[in-house]
């Protein structure tokens, strides 16, 4: 009996010391796949985002052309002391910033109001869901020379003001109303699609909440305020960090509509920058301008995050 015990105590290590070894190979074949199913995303992130900012970095500093036989030399802060007394420069960023500073609280606030809404369990919801994402999915070039047209002298939003008693302005022409023109079509044409992100964040929030609020008595806007608006906490901060990026590359509704104009009016720091690349072949100046703008944005994006930062203290 204890020869035979012995052997089986034995076969019962070996099997322990395979079974040891076999997580390892597991581990390791795991390790590679993981490896494998990342390697596309970090090709496409070297190729199209690290190698990008290494030749920003590089080019800023020279005067390098898109189309020159002279090669580039290196002429320090040149480019950016140019840029900062460019009046061109500073009237994109001007222009920039009050896009940024209207268009995030509105198209912020609209698409929570259409969330609120389809979020209801009233018949029609999946439709009007539908409807309010429609023109995130329409190609923005489509989009704006839809708008392009409406605007204009004789299109259908100074139409629809004539029918009231309205003369409406040339509103891509007349430097006073260009950019509240692009403003406007601009926040209409995403809020759909931060509609969804309201929508999913209020999907999150617990329904026992809401029925625990209405057993205290409180109305509608109470439950808002006190039980919608906080479970939204980390909804909110993604999706103003996304709307205010966005809002710094405007680009597509200027080079369509506007081009800049009239009298710069529209013209936008991304706008600017790849005027100045392509348009003008000053590629070195046009990565200072890059290079500023990834800065300008960076800090923008990190006051945000701090400002929304939950202060609660986690014990």
């Amino acid at each position: 009996m204890s020869t035979a015990t012995a052997a089986l105590a034995a076969t019962g290590q070996e099997a322990a010391l395979r079974g040891r070894k076999r997580p390892r190979r597991s581990s390791g074949r795991a390790a590679g796949t993981a490896w494998a199913m990342l390697a596309p995303a970090a090709v496409l992130m070297l190729v199209f985002l690290i190698v990008p900012i290494i030749l920003t970095l590089s080019l800023a500093f020279t005067d390098a052309r898109l189309i020159s036989p002279r090669p580039a030399e290196f002429i320090g802060l040149a480019n950016f002391t140019r840029l900062f007394g460019s009046s061109a420069f500073w009237h994109s960023l001007l222009n920039t910033m009050i896009f940024a500073v209207v268009i995030v609280p509105v198209q912020s606030a609209c698409a929570l109001g259409l969330a609120v809404l389809v979020n209801a369990k009233v018949r029609g919801t999946n439709f009007f869901r539908t409807v309010y994402f429609l023109p995130v999915v329409t190609s923005m070039v489509v989009v704006s020379m839809l708008w392009m047209f409406m605007y204009q002298q004789n299109g259908l939003i100074n139409a629809l003001l004539a029918k009231v008693g309205i003369t409406g302005p040339d509103w891509l022409n007349d430097p006073n109303t260009a950019l509240f023109a692009i403003i406007l079509m601009s926040a209409w044409q995403a809020m759909g699609f931060h509609m969804v992100i309201w929508l999913s964040g209020l999907q999150t929030i617990s329904a026992d909440l809401y029925e625990a609020a209405s057993l205290d008595g409180a109305g509608g806007w109470q439950k808002f305020v006190h039980v919608t608006w906080p479970g939204l906490r980390q909804t909110r901060t993604f999706i103003l960090i996304t709307i205010t990026i966005a809002a710094f590359s405007l680009f597509t509704q200027i080079q369509i509509m506007t081009q800049g104009g009239p009298l710069d009016s529209t013209s936008t720091l991304v706008f600017l920058a790849v005027r100045t690349g392509f348009a003008q072949q000053q590629t070195g100046y046009a990565s200072a301008m890059s290079l500023v703008f990834f800065v300008l944005v960076l800090a923008v994006s990190l006051v945000q995050r701090y400002l929304t930062r939950d202060k609660e203290v986690t014990r």
